[in-house]
C-alpha cells in the first residue's frame, strides 16, 4: 500500500539523543519544521553553487525572523569533498564569532551533509546541525545515521566522526530540480534497503520502478519512508557499526573503490554503489552463497533504475584497494574473518536474496 504524499514524522531511536526525520512536500517553508530544534540563534546554512539559487533563499525567508543567519557557499562535488574546503565553514564560523551554542544547516546533498556534520562535530568540539537533504540520496540514506566527514587520496570518507543531527527535514518538493542521473544515483540506497533485510520492499520495486523513475509523487513518498525507516531501525540498533549497521554498507567496498580508483566526481556515489551492489551479488554466486537467479533479480532493477552494473575497465582501478584494510594496526585480509570484519556488506537478506560483499 502507498503511503499519501502528505508529511509525515519518523524517530531515530537513539535515547536522549532521538531526533525526527520529518518528510513531505513543502516542509523547507514551514518553520515548525525547524524551531524545536534549534538551541541557539546563531545559525549557519552550509550549502553549494547548485543549491543555494534554488532554496537558500526559500530557506532564509522561512528561519530570518527567528535566529541570525549566515551563509557559507561551498563549490558542488564530490572531488570537493576535503579538508581545504571544509576549512571554508570553519572561517565563516570564527569570522562571524559563532560560539559553542551555534547551529549549523546542511541544505545539499550528500557531500554537503557529510562535510557540514564533520564541521559540527569538530567546531569548539561539537555543536548542533540539522540535515536539510535536497537529493534523494541524501534523503534516504547519508542524512540519517550521523556518520559525517571528508575523503582523502587515499580513501574515501576516512576522516570523519559519528555526530546526530538534531534532526532531519526532507523537503520531497526539491526533488523536482534534482537531475535523471541524481536520481537514479538516490534509487540505489533505495534498492539497498530492499536487498539487506526487507524483501516486501524489494518485491514494491520492481513493480513500481517505472513509477519511481517518472518521479510519481506517491511513489517516491512512499519510497523514502520505507528506506528512513528501515536505516532509522538499523542505526537505532547499532549506532557506531559494530555490526548490524554494517549491512548498510552494501556495494561499498566495491563502490568506493570505483570512485577512488576512477577520481571523485567522474562517477557520482549512487552510479559506484549500483555497479558494487551487482559486483556483490556475483561474487555470492561465485562463493555459492546464492543461486545466479537472485543475483539476476537484483542486478536487473538495478538496471532499471538507470544505473551501471558493472565496473569500469580494470585498468582504471587499483584493484588492490578493494582488499587492503587495516585490522589492529596491520593491513591483512586472508582470513574470513577478516574480511567479515572489514566486508563492505556481508549483508544477510531475509530469503537469502544475498550475502556479499
Amino acid at each position: 500500500m502507498i503511503l499519501s504524499a502528505s508529511r509525515r514524522t519518523l524517530t531515530v531511536d537513539l535515547g536522549d539523543r532521538s531526533y525526527p526525520i520529518i518528510i513531505g512536500p513543502g516542509t523547507l517553508r514551514e518553520s515548525a519544521s525547524f524551531t524545536p530544534y534549534i538551541r541557539s540563534r546563531q545559525v549557519l546554512i552550509v550549502t553549494n553553487e547548485t543549491v543555494a539559487p534554488l532554496y537558500l533563499e526559500i530557506l532564509t525567508d522561512t528561519l530570518g525572523e527567528h535566529y541570525h543567519l549566515e551563509s557559507v557557499i561551498l563549490p558542488d562535488g564530490e572531488e570537493y569533498k576535503n579538508l581545504e574546503i571544509l576549512n571554508r565553514i570553519f572561517d565563516k564560523l570564527l569570522a562571524e564569532r559563532f560560539d559553542r551554542g551555534c547551529t549549523l544547516l546542511a541544505l545539499g546533498g550528500g557531500v554537503v551533509g557529510d562535510m557540514t556534520g564533520f564541521a559540527a562535530a569538530t567546531y569548539q568540539r561539537g555543536v548542533d546541525f540539522v540535515q536539510v537533504p535536497t537529493t534523494l540520496l541524501s534523503q534516504v540514506d547519508s542524512s540519517v545515521g550521523g556518520k559525517t566527514g571528508v575523503n582523502h587520496a587515499l580513501g574515501k570518507n576516512m576522516i570523519g566522526a559519528f555526530h546526530q543531527p538534531r534532526c532531519v527535514v526532507a523537503d520531497t518538493e526539491t526533488l523536482n530540480t534534482l537531475p535523471d542521473r541524481e536520481l537514479s544515483a538516490g534509487l540505489a540506497e533505495v534498492i539497498k534497503y530492499g536487498m539487506i533485510n526487507d524483501p516486501e520492499f524489494f518485491t514494491w520495486l520492481e513493480a513500481e520502478m517505472d513509477a519511481l523513475m517518472a518521479r510519481d509523487p506517491e511513489a517516491l513518498a512512499h519510497a523514502i519512508e520505507r528506506s528512513c525507516r528501515d536505516k532509522a531501525e538499523v542505526v537505532a540498533a547499532d549506532e557506531k557499526e559494530s555490526g548490524q549497521r554494517a549491512l548498510l554498507n552494501l556495494g561499498h567496498t566495491f563502490g568506493h573503490a570505483i570512485e577512488n580508483g576512477m577520481g571523485y566526481g567522474e562517477w557520482l556515489h549512487g552510479e559506484a554503489v549500483g555497479a558494487g551492489m551487482c559486483m556483490a551479488a556475483r561474487f555470492s554466486v561465485d562463493l555459492g552463497l546464492i543461486p545466479e537467479a537472485d543475483a539476476q533479480r537484483a542486478c536487473d532493477l538495478i538496471r532499471r533504475a538507470g544505473l551501471p552494473v558493472d565496473p569500469p575497465p580494470a585498468r582504471s582501478i587499483d584493484s588492490t584497494r578493494i582488499w587492503k584494510y587495516w585490522i589492529g594496526g596491520r593491513p591483512s585480509c586472508s582470513t574470513k574473518a577478516c574480511r567479515r570484519r572489514v566486508s563492505d556488506a556481508w549483508a544477510t537478506r531475509h530469503n537469502s536474496l544475498i550475502v556479499g560483499w
